[in-house]
């Protein structure tokens, strides 16, 4: 028998039944507004490198360094110079470390699958930047904790990633059929965020938002 509740990934409470399509089964939680992704329908990590690998994404690619820069504009905007970043869940082709360093920036890098260096992990930084990784999270609220850990105080989070409550059926939205994606977020959900870990949303334009630690 299906199930028709799990419990929230992010907040713990009691996600109901929000819709089923091809690439899942999802719940919605009442109280953080996440939508995840029935957990027995989780990837793997083998099955997760297998599609990432599949992605082109490189420093040399003006395509994907435009994408980038719908956050990186904004984000460095607000940056002093000599600030350091790390870039959570950079993936296979790091690209955002090479575009700070032409802006004046220090960035390293750390991804589960591609860039393990756990070293990075133990010291802070002025901002962080998490594209196109958030809705990869199998475990949310630990990821944004230690976000939260990482950030100095004054410190930018930038985030990329697209938001449920801007799509009227979320059956047919495009951005749930990537089979690594299984959790999704809100205007709502960002909004928890910020008020659990003390974070001030600055700016939000489509699926970018700029916190900043308080």
């Amino acid at each position: 028998m299906l199930p028709d509740f799990q419990d929230c990934p992010l907040c713990g409470s009691p996600a109901s039944f929000h819709a089923e399509s091809r690439w899942g089964r999802y719940f919605h939680c009442p109280e953080c507004d996440l939508v995840s992704q029935w957990r027995e329908q989780w990837p793997d990590a083998r099955a997760e490198r297998s599609h990432y690998d599949t992605h082109e994404n490189s420093p040399d690619d003006p395509g994907y360094r435009g994408f980038l820069a719908r956050l990186a504009r904004p984000l460095f905007d607000h940056l002093e110079a000599g600030a350091t970043g790390l870039d959570y869940g950079c993936g296979p082709g790091p690209t955002l470390a090479v575009m700070a360093a032409e802006a004046g920036y220090r960035m390293a890098n750390y991804d589960p699958l591609f860039a393990r260096d756990e070293a990075v992990l133990q010291r802070q930084y002025d901002f962080i930047t998490c594209t196109e990784a958030a809705e990869h999270f199998h475990d949310p609220a630990a990821e944004f904790s230690r976000m939260a850990g990482l950030l100095k105080p004054g410190g930018w989070l930038g985030l990329m990633t697209e938001l449920h409550d801007e799509v009227e059926d979320f059956s047919g939205w495009w951005y749930h059929r990537d089979p690594t994606h299984v959790v999704f977020y809100s205007t709502m959900t960002l909004r928890w965020l910020a008020a659990r870990h003390g974070w001030e949303i600055v700016s939000r334009e489509g699926a970018v938002t700029l916190l900043r630690q308080q």
